[in-house]
């Protein structure tokens, strides 16, 4: 970078007023390799007819370091935006390949009725779900935080391949009197948006022994059941006392994998934007031992939450 301090600058100077007047500094890239931020950058600097810069007396130094400056902070902000672009992709990247890990051991361990799987395979699976799945809630229903609880975001579960709900569901609405919100999708998938809706035990509308309100739900793509749209009793900030929250795997740093689609962060953050500190909702993750990553790290970015815990069948995070 080079700026020449002449006679003939000094003459320019003095052509302009007696107050304080514009000029422009030009700097040329001369490294090859810096080439790709531009061929020039400009600075504007106020001087006045003593030749001060704020104060400063103008010589030949200071012409180059205010180019120097300026071209040094408009490099670093233009470092720093590309490595911010590199790492969220690479974060991607890793996410991308984790779930497809887990999915996979997922798969073999607790084989749907669908695959290739024998029938006492298949019968097998489903009684280790069923038991991981009542050990994690015990320890659920152990908490002080859900005993003082008296509102609960609970999940309706897939018909497989994940923890199941529906035992601890029956206990929470017959048993212990919590008032349960479930989510609600809809139809726009590609909305990835998400409502938890409050369901209150004149929602039970069976009388049979084993019934669930949601049973006569409609379900969604994922066969999952759903509060119908007839129910406006939408959750607002402060609503939810604890959120119970699924995914495809956790990890020691109470991070968490979701499926990809962000419903729960998009949700979590709706709920906590306007909500005061003592009143954002506790965040529990819920999960099979094959679903913990023991010696793993999940890479998070900036809008993903971390739980406040972590419960899988055998252990508390």
């Amino acid at each position: 970078l080079a700026l020449s301090y002449t006679t003939s600058f000094k003459q320019q100077l003095n052509r302009y007023s007696m107050h304080h007047t514009k000029i422009l500094l030009f700097s040329s890239f001369c490294n090859p390799s810096l080439q790709n931020f531009g061929s020039s950058a400009l600075s504007r600097v106020k001087i006045n007819h003593s030749k001060n810069i704020r104060g400063v007396h103008l010589r030949p130094y200071h012409y180059r370091q205010s180019c120097i400056s300026f071209t040094s902070t408009r490099l670093h902000t233009k470092i720093s935006m590309s490595n911010s672009t590199t790492n969220i992709t690479d974060i991607r990247k890793q996410k991308q390949l984790l779930r497809k890990q887990i999915r996979s051991r997922i798969r073999s361990v607790y084989p749907s009725p669908s695959s290739s799987a024998s029938d006492d395979d298949i019968n097998a699976a489903k009684m280790r779900l069923t038991s991981q799945s009542n050990q994690v809630f015990d320890q659920l229903f152990k908490l002080p935080q859900y005993e003082a609880a008296s509102s609960i975001g609970f999940f309706l579960s897939m018909p497989f391949g994940e923890i199941q709900t529906r035992d601890a569901i029956q206990r929470m609405v017959n048993e212990d009197g919590k008032t349960l919100y479930v989510p609600r999708v809809g139809m726009n998938f590609e909305l990835c948006d998400m409502d938890l809706v409050r369901c209150d035990s004149n929602c039970d509308s069976s009388n049979l022994e084993g019934k669930l309100f949601y049973d006569n739900f409609p379900t969604n793509k994922w066969n999952i059941p759903e509060p119908p749209t007839t129910n406006s009793n939408v959750a607002t900030p402060g609503d939810i006392d604890l959120l119970i929250v699924p995914g495809l795997a956790f990890d020691c740093n109470l991070h968490r994998l979701g499926q990809g689609k962000g419903y729960y962060d998009r949700f979590i953050a709706k709920m906590n934007a306007a909500t005061d500190t003592n009143k954002k909702m506790l965040l529990v993750g819920v999960c099979l031992e094959e679903q913990f990553l023991e010696d793993e790290t999940i890479p998070i970015s900036d809008h993903d939450f971390i739980m406040d815990m972590v419960l899988t069948p055998s252990k508390k995070f």
